[in-house]
């Protein structure tokens, strides 16, 4: 999708409540299941967030708790992921400093000079 669609999608859907939201989202599942050429990249944080609010969905919670709760579980999940990026940086100073330094070569033995 170029970036002036998407642009004018989000235009509109910002100006929509959350229950006409869902319901595009739900369209839009539908049309992705049908139509799409590739598989929609998501990570094991964002499956849970959306498992959590298509069940609360299903449980005909009001869209405004759904909301506030994937809000939530959103932020719980960019938490995990700044710690797992600091893990993995504490990781790499750890290999870094643990790899055995280049070996030196000796210095070069003194010239003579012919007196």
């Amino acid at each position: 999708m170029n970036d002036l669609l998407r642009q004018r999608i989000l235009r509109r859907l910002e100006s929509l409540p959350d229950e006409r939201a869902y319901q595009i989202l739900d369209y839009i599942e539908f049309m992705e299941s049908k139509y799409a050429e590739r598989a929609a990249p998501t990570g094991f944080l964002a499956k849970i967030t959306e498992t959590v609010e298509d069940t609360m969905r299903a449980a005909k919670i009001p869209a405004k708790a759904i909301s506030g709760t994937a809000g939530v579980v959103d932020s719980a999940s960019r938490l995990m992921r700044g710690l797992a990026a600091a893990g993995q940086a504490v990781v790499d100073e750890a290999v870094k400093a643990a790899a055995p330094s280049a070996p030196q070569s000796p210095p070069p033995p003194p010239s003579r000079s012919a007196s």
